[in-house]
């Protein structure tokens, strides 16, 4: 997937309305590269907005998103994003490779020709992510954790400094968890800060390295060794979540 980039993401009193909703309030948090950083919080709490606000995918916000301490350059730096399944329109008329090859579209630019090295880098993809011979069907012919692991594709053959994961294990089975999960330890270990919003606890005990606790503001944040704690999950969940001895 690449040499080391060792991105860090600063995020500066962020703030986004959606009209008359407030979905994130100040929120300021720094998030290191060659590592995963989990954000967890009740429904609406704004894990998907903060994803979708480093993504480009908001259209307006407050504050700042910097990365190295330079304002984020999304035509510079690579950002991998992989999308809740059910806020893709699947029934688009695209296939898995048309898919998998817009990851390579950065460098292809607007008319620009897929090489035979871009062919071999999503047929690898595919491949890798169990999908090898399925390139020409559409993607609608695919299972939701096959379409999961498409966008995954998607994101390996950017070779990403920054990869953004929004509820990647939802309804999957523990065969394709344990693949996205051996992917996200290769995008560690070739250096990009990977986030990842979830609603599993058990999976931020299991990768996360660090820890937001969202509620439209910022409940804690830190390395999740000292961040995962009874007192903070119920701060952010309150009485939504029951909380053991030893959480």
């Amino acid at each position: 997937m690449g040499g080391p980039v060792m991105k860090t993401l600063t995020i500066t009193h962020l703030s986004v309305h959606y009209g008359h909703i407030l979905a994130l309030d100040d929120v300021s948090v720094t998030l290191p590269g060659s590592a995963v950083t989990g954000i967890i919080g009740p429904n609406g709490g704004g894990k998907s907005t903060l994803i979708k606000a480093v993504a480009g995918e908001v259209a307006d916000f407050e504050g700042s998103v910097r990365v190295d301490g330079r304002a984020l350059d999304r035509t510079r730096t690579r950002i991998a994003y992989v999308p809740q399944a059910r806020e893709v329109n699947w029934d688009f008329p695209l296939s898995a490779r048309d898919l998998v090859m817009m990851g390579r579209s950065r460098d292809l630019g607007w008319f620009g020709w897929p090489s035979g090295a871009d062919e071999q880098a999503v047929a690898r993809a595919l491949e890798r992510l169990g999908l090898a011979g399925m390139g020409e069907r559409h993607i609608s012919q695919f299972s939701g954790g096959q379409q999961q692991r498409l966008f995954l594709a998607r994101a390996v053959v950017q070779s990403p400094e920054i990869v953004l994961l929004d509820e990647p294990m939802t309804g999957l089975d523990v065969t394709t968890r344990d693949t996205i999960h051996g992917l996200i330890a290769e995008f560690v270990e070739a250096g990009a800060a990977v986030i990842l919003a979830t609603h599993d606890l058990e999976e931020v005990e299991a990768i996360c390295a660090h820890l937001i606790c969202l509620d439209r503001r910022v409940v804690a944040a830190g390395p999740a060794a000292e961040t995962f704690n009874a007192a903070n999950l119920r701060a952010t969940f309150g009485g939504r979540i029951a909380v053991f001895d030893g959480a």
